[in-house]
């Protein structure tokens, strides 16, 4: 049985017309993002282009950091609908090590095509969060150890140290105060070849683990 959802925050219960704003609001956003960058989406903007108030927009985020939060989230149930039910070797039905490898290089490509919405969900005064998604990474990666049956020792403290493996280089790179040229650069790196290297090394982990 494979493991359940495990969204960032259970959302509450909307009303129709709210519900339909949130989601004018993320789509508007989406489009901002492609269209001008995270950086220059800012409430006002959001609010305008949206055909809402600005009142509604600080009502359903808070901040602008909850802006970026709440298009992870969706963002998120997504990814992991896909690894629930989706078609292998991501989703069910393929060998539990044929899984793994899979899992890690989709969660590689997914955290590093959406760095730039990461660091924006970030409150400037507040603390970088333990991970971006660990608590479905853990449990899921530990899931796989106990149906491959690897003969190995520890399986929750080894699920653990993986996906440290796995959401750690996205949590340096979001807790590192990066001048704007820098990040540009880190950005492109990320696009290019980082996201293979990375895929690549956590494969060979997995194959070495496994013996194969």
């Amino acid at each position: 049985m494979d493991s359940p959802l495990v969204p960032f925050g259970k959302p509450p219960a909307e009303r129709a017309d709210a519900a339909r704003n949130r989601e004018v609001l993320l789509c508007t956003a989406r489009a901002m993002i492609a269209e001008l960058g995270a950086d220059h989406v800012t409430m006002d903007g959001l609010a305008e282009r949206a055909g809402l108030g600005k009142g509604t927009v600080f009502r359903r985020f808070g901040t602008r950091a909850g802006i970026f939060r709440a298009l992870l989230d969706a963002e998120e149930q997504r990814f992991q609908c896909g690894v629930l039910s989706g078609p292998p070797p991501l989703g069910p039905g393929a060998d539990p090590v044929d899984r793994l490898i899979a899992y890690g290089r989709a969660r590689t490509g997914f955290l590093l095509e959406r760095h730039d919405i990461a660091r924006a969900g970030l409150e400037r005064k507040g603390a970088v969060p333990p991970a971006t998604g660990p608590s479905f990474s853990r449990p899921h990666i530990r899931m796989l150890l106990g149906q491959a049956d690897l003969d190995l020792p520890d399986l929750d403290s080894l699920a653990l140290q993986l996906t440290s493996a796995l959401e750690g280089p996205l949590l340096l790179f979001l807790a590192a105060e990066l001048p704007d040229a820098a990040a540009d650069a880190a950005a492109e790196r990320c696009q290019g070849g980082l996201g293979t290297v990375l895929a690549d090394s956590w494969q060979s982990l997995i194959e070495r683990l496994a013996r194969r």
